[in-house]
């Protein structure tokens, strides 16, 4: 699921306003057609074009000085703005396309709409990959164009000639604190990119495949001496990537700098990928990644950094996907790992993926055996999403990349036509039972727990941990406590925690300490890795 730092775009349009949509009984509406022009100077290509609109007084009330610099959907409030797409094969500099603004769209059709004032917007995903990374490098964007629905009223042309630029790394969003861009400068001289070719994946795929990370050195870090280190292995959550983690990097090395943090190497892993969050699990879709990163890279990494090569030297933490990640990981190869500390990870049982039994007889995906929705998205107690909305969303975007998507990338058996089998019908939210039995056998992270135990449990006793809040966003305290239920059951050794209150973004945070739980998480590591070292001083 999203990442606590990953949703600043999405919460930029969070109060606009939920258009209503209405259509008269005694006759259809006609479809609004829009053509979108691919610049002059712009470079032939292809992709899939989207086009958003929204109303313009409640875009204009949301927005910074009144000025909307960009209109785009938000997961966290999916009726706020309607969209329409279409595919590209492809479009030359000056040549024109037509797209059907009530053929493939969410909400609704866009001659739906009440007659007002609204905001208009093209973008050409080229890469196909905005379900991921929203607006990438290599998209073309049109202007913000203002439009006026009418009865028989036209519709602007919009020209895709504003190209989106290569991000920099190094970017920090604009919500990291004064300090923490401070430190980044120094952080960046104890940083370096470590990208190994691997050779299982490059097998697979048929073409180069490299795992990526950052390499994080503590203070007084010397390659000659012989003082090795701990070491952490974090990865990100949904939408995270390579270059999006400028400020995980800043916020360690100042902590470990203040004392806050333990001096240990912090490997910033790269999960991320065209369908997704690969999530580090052996694949038949995406490829055997776990099994590169255990025998190809971390050995790779030992050989280049005084790291502790020890099973209790190596320990995984992550949050959301990479909460799965790596209680994956620490589960499927717990003779390499020392312990993880996942943070609200996505579904660990999937008797609750959040909120829904996949086991049940004739399960939806989209509605409660009473039929009411089955709800996704929650803040202080409110709905703001159901499941089926959410996934409607998705589809409409493009076929790669969502989040629903991407789980059946990591966990479905591979379909006929080369593409992971859907887990459930996206247009009646039905569940595949035979799909699901898949999803079991393979990654059901408790029903690995109890059918394999007995053999677990000498490398993995005790090196559970996990962390989630009872108020979690997407609802995944709920698998939490079914995974707690199963290691008590087994008597295992474990700490599973529920902050009370805490949601999927601020549980990490303790005053106006933002990081303050993964320093706690890092002495804790510590503590295992070095148990006769002094305690933090408070």
């Amino acid at each position: 699921m999203k990442h606590a730092r990953s949703v600043s775009i999405a919460i930029a349009l969070a109060w606009l306003a939920t258009p209503c949509f209405v259509q008269a009984d005694d006759a259809p509406l006609a479809h609004r057609i829009v053509r979108v022009s691919l610049g002059a100077s712009a470079k032939p290509t292809s992709g899939r074009l989207l086009l958003f609109i929204t109303q313009a007084d409640a875009a204009r009330k949301a927005a910074k000085d009144g000025k909307v610099g960009a209109v785009d959907t938000n997961p966290f409030e999916p009726q706020a703005v309607s969209v329409a797409a279409r595919d590209v094969s492809w479009i030359e500099p000056g040549q024109s396309v037509d797209i059907d603004a009530d053929g493939e769209t969410f909400p609704a059709g866009f001659s739906t709409l009440p007659a007002g004032d609204y905001l208009m917007q093209a973008v050409l995903d080229v890469g196909h990959d905005y379900n991921y990374f929203g607006r990438h490098e290599g998209d073309l964007l049109s202007g913000v164009v203002p439009v006026k629905l009418a009865p028989g009223g036209t519709m602007p042309t919009l020209t895709l000639d504003q190209p989106v630029p290569a991000r920099d790394p190094w970017t920090l969003p604009p919500v990291v604190p004064q300090p923490l861009r401070d430190a980044l400068t120094q952080a960046r001289e104890h940083t370096h990119a470590e990208v190994m070719q691997s050779p299982s994946l490059t097998a697979f795929a048929g073409r180069p495949l490299s795992i990526r990370a950052w390499v994080i050195t503590p203070p007084g870090y010397d390659a000659k001496a012989t003082t090795r280190y701990p070491t952490v292995y974090l990865t990100h959550g949904f939408s995270g990537g390579f270059d999006r983690y400028a400020g995980t990097i800043a916020a360690v090395w100042s902590a470990m700098k203040a004392g806050q943090m333990p001096p240990m190497i912090w490997v910033l892993l790269d999960e991320s990928g065209p369908t997704g969050t690969h999530e580090f699990a052996d694949s038949v879709n995406n490829g055997p990644w776990g099994q590169a990163l255990t025998t190809e890279y971390i050995p790779w990494l030992e050989g280049r950094y005084r790291m502790d090569a020890r099973v209790g030297g190596r320990f995984l933490t992550g949050h959301s996907s990479g909460g799965w990640a790596t209680l994956w990981l620490q589960t499927r190869y717990p003779k390499v790992f020392g312990g993880t500390w996942s943070t609200s990870p996505d579904p660990s049982d999937f008797h609750d993926f959040t909120g829904i039994d996949l086991y049940a007889p004739r399960a939806n995906a989209y509605r409660k055996p009473d039929g009411s929705p089955n709800p996704l998205v929650r803040d202080k107690g409110k709905v703001i999403a159901t499941f089926e909305t959410f996934a409607k969303l998705e589809r409409v975007i493009g076929p790669y990349g969502g989040q629903l998507a991407s789980f059946e990338w990591v966990f479905s058996p591979r379909g006929k036509d080369g593409r992971p089998q859907p887990m459930f019908n996206r247009d009646t939210g039905a569940v595949d039972p035979e799909v699901v039995a898949y999803w079991r056998d393979h990654f059901d992270i408790a029903q690995r727990l109890r059918t394999q135990w007995p053999a677990l449990k000498p490398d993995l006793d005790g090196k559970i941990h996990l962390i989630v809040g009872t108020a979690d966003t997407f609802y995944l305290d709920g698998p939490a406590r079914l995974l707690k239920d199963t290691l008590d059951g087994l008597h295992a050794k474990s700490d599973i925690r529920f902050i009370p209150g805490r949601t999927h973004f601020d549980l990490y945070a303790e005053g106006d300490d933002r990081q303050a739980l993964l320093k706690t998480i890092a002495w804790e590591m510590y503590k295992v890795a070095r148990p006769d070292a002094p305690a933090p001083s408070r």
